[in-house]
């Protein structure tokens, strides 16, 4: 059942913010631009998705914000303009939500323009004095327009008409203002109705639940222990359970590792410990779990992304703690021991995937948690990194009143946990089935001429100001075609930064990256689609409702026996064709992307870390696709840390650290994010004033951490 009533929830809060930010970046750009005026149409469309998505006093709160931010940005005007479009809209995403139609919509819009009518006529009731240099303005520019049209004779009756007009409007104003206003308020909705109104109905396929919905709890944050009891979890409209028969207790002190394949139900066992009721079954703890309180449930996420809220590193780990907590915290110490020591400064839209979910751990350590629950926190990491971070991870309980569980699918990541708990199906088991590991053919084929040519490649974010961070730093390297290609290198070394030149999607701020093809040699940001980039996290990528209209699109209206053959050339049925984007694995998301993208037929292929997330299946499925795809001539650019699984697909390995193609063992590339893996003291300081201030109450809020 949907919530309607209580506070705001975080996920509300956090959309409210983030579109309601939107909304005042598009008002405030179109009010002080004279030429980009038009941007304001476009400022309904946030309001109406927040609208569309929750509850009516999210929408009402985003709308507060929005306007006392814009008024102090940009002035009254402006600040009115975002009153406007907000409640545009709302109705219009009200009326969506609500199955409504264009009746509803004139209906709502009528009373809101009586409002606003109402509102603009008692306002120069109310302020005479104001409303008098208004009108004396407006006939100081009716009788200089007189004048000026009176120079030529035949222009002369229309100055007279300018200056009868607007004597009119200023006898009658409260009739003009007040009918402006209303017929204003019912034409924008109508017209907004058409465009919005197709906007939202595009997006009522995508999931709105809130997998970390929880009722209220009143009680103490008290998350440890926590008992499951023959629990089961079914998600609203699934026909089987995500989770079934759970028995399992997590104490103070204990380091728990919880081992499976995706789809195994491991995530969903997360969201019941961080304080989802389960469907069936009990769960047992001696208060609430507290989830982003002060000393109660912190949860990094698979997808570190979701989770980065502040602009620079460190703003982002004490993101929604309080003046007074914040100050508390030892910042430079969580992030060094995290393996981001001296990043605190830098912006964290220019950290690697992996520096992210470092930068996840740190933030959710800042709310001295009683319980870590950490869902694939390593998946994004180079082994070494992953190692030091998993060590971390097992020391905090054995020195602090806290539990950790780590949710994985690396066998070896589980090795210094004090238990391990398998999962497979939804069900406890005893041990996981092993797959084998891919193996390479020895017979290599031929490969062909130069293709892509990259020649003093460098790189720099925000050149040129105080923020620069250096990327790449003359990086030098040819692929030729039907070749395969692995570049590895730690989190932070500038992979994906020379993935995003190679597929021209950035521009090289210096040197060059060019494609060769029968017209000769031209920069391959010039010939966008020639080079196709597979995203580290392929869920970005799909942006249509089901496979084969992803597919068809990439293919530019590709028709259904080349979506078949596409499925077909990536080893997957046909009849998946139908399905609907939200409901493919990880493995099967990152298949349909390379469908997709042998439809568009590029030259060349750059995959960013295509083996991230998956489990061992997931992982051997797909080096197997890949040696399929190398071995019918494509050519084949692949990033990863997987050197061991990636051998089996490529030719040729090259090595980038600190922005630069080295010459040299692996060891020389993965040796440089090295972390200590004991706990410094200024971070056991931190932690051991959990055991002084662990909150009795609600404590502190901040996001689910």
């Amino acid at each position: 059942m949907p919530l309607t009533h209580g506070p705001l929830r975080s996920i509300e809060l956090a959309t409210a913010a983030v579109l309601g930010g939107v909304t005042v970046g598009l008002v405030t750009v179109g009010a002080l631009v004279p030429v980009l005026h038009a941007v304001e149409l476009v400022a309904a469309v946030p309001m109406g998705l927040l609208a569309h998505r929750y509850r009516l006093r999210a929408s009402v709160t985003a709308a507060i914000a929005a306007t006392l931010v814009t008024f102090v940005a940009a002035g009254m005007v402006p600040a009115i303009a975002v009153v406007s479009v907000a409640t545009i809209g709302g109705i219009i995403g009200t009326v969506k939500r609500r199955g409504g139609g264009l009746p509803a919509v004139l209906g709502l819009s009528t009373i809101a323009g009586l409002v606003a009518a109402g509102s603009a006529l008692g306002m120069l009731a109310l302020f005479s004095t104001t409303r008098q240099l208004l009108f004396d303005n407006a006939r100081n520019f009716a009788t200089a327009a007189e004048k000026l049209l009176s120079r030529q004779h035949r222009l002369a009756a229309l100055g007279h008409e300018v200056v009868s007009v607007v004597d009119l409007v200023l006898r009658w104003w409260w009739a003009f203002v007040g009918g402006g206003a209303l017929a204003g308020m019912i034409v924008t909705a109508v017209i907004s109705w058409f465009v919005l109104g197709s906007v939202l109905d595009r997006l009522t396929w995508l999931p709105g639940r809130d997998l970390l919905a929880a009722p209220a709890d009143d009680r103490p944050v008290a998350p440890l222990p926590v008992t499951l009891r023959d629990v089961a979890f079914r998600y609203p409209g699934a026909r089987a359970d995500a989770l079934h028969g759970i028995d399992l207790t997590v104490d103070v002190g204990e380091f728990v590792a919880v081992v499976g394949h995706n789809g195994s139900g491991k995530s969903t066992l997360t969201r019941v410990l961080a304080g989802r009721p389960p469907t069936s079954g009990t769960v047992e703890r001696p208060g609430s779990a507290g989830l982003g309180l002060l000393g109660g449930t912190a949860l990094v996420l698979q997808r570190p992304e979701s989770q980065t809220l502040g602009v620079l590193v460190a703003d982002d780990v004490v993101w929604g703690l309080s003046p007074e907590l914040a100050a508390e915290v030892d910042i430079e110490g969580l992030l060094r021991e995290v393996g981001l020591d001296g990043l605190g400064g830098i912006e964290t839209a220019t950290l690697s995937g992996g520096q992210q979910q470092r930068l996840a751990v740190a933030a959710a350590l800042a709310r001295r948690p009683a319980l870590l629950v950490a869902d694939e926190a390593t998946s994004m990491i180079d082994p070494q990194g992953r190692r030091e971070l998993v060590a971390l991870l097992a020391e905090l309980p054995r020195r602090y009143p806290m539990a950790v569980v780590l949710v994985t699918h690396h066998e070896a990541d589980a090795a210094a946990a004090d238990r391990v708990v398998h999962l497979f199906g939804g069900r406890q088991v005893d041990g996981l089935p092993r797959w084998p590991r891919p193996v390479g053919d020895p017979r290599r084929r031929p490969i062909g001429e130069p293709l892509l040519e990259l020649r003093d490649v460098r790189y720099t974010y925000n050149p040129g100001t105080p923020w620069a961070a250096p990327a790449l730093h003359g990086v030098n390297l040819t692929v030729r075609r039907g070749e395969a290609l692995l570049i590895v290198g730690g989190n932070g070394s500038g992979k994906s930064t020379l993935a995003w030149i190679m597929a021209g999607l950035t521009v090289p701020t210096s040197g060059s990256c060019k494609l060769r093809d029968f017209g000769g040699a031209r920069p391959v940001h010039k010939r966008i689609g020639a080079v196709e980039l597979a995203f580290q996290h392929s869920r970005l990528q799909l942006q249509r409702q089901t496979v084969a209209e992803e597919i068809a699109d990439w293919g530019q209206g590709t028709g259904t026996g080349a979506v078949g053959r596409a499925l077909d050339a990536v080893g997957l049925d046909r009849a998946l064709a139908s399905r609907s984007i939200e409901e493919l694995s990880g493995g099967q998301a990152k298949r349909v992307v390379l469908a997709a993208m042998v439809a568009a037929r590029p030259q060349v292929v750059v995959l960013d870390e295509p083996l991230a997330g998956l489990d061992p299946q997931g992982r051997a499925e797909v080096v197997e696709l890949l040696a399929r795809l190398r071995d019918s001539g494509l050519t084949l650019i692949v990033i990863s840390h997987d050197v061991e699984d990636m051998s089996a697909v490529c030719d040729r390995t090259v090595y980038l650290r600190a922005g630069l193609i080295l010459d040299g063992a692996p060891e020389a590339a993965a040796d440089e994010n090295h972390v200590p893996t004991v706990a410094s003291d200024r971070l056991s300081a931190h932690l051991a004033q959990l055991r002084l201030n662990r909150p009795d109450t609600g404590g502190d809020t901040g996001v689910a951490r």
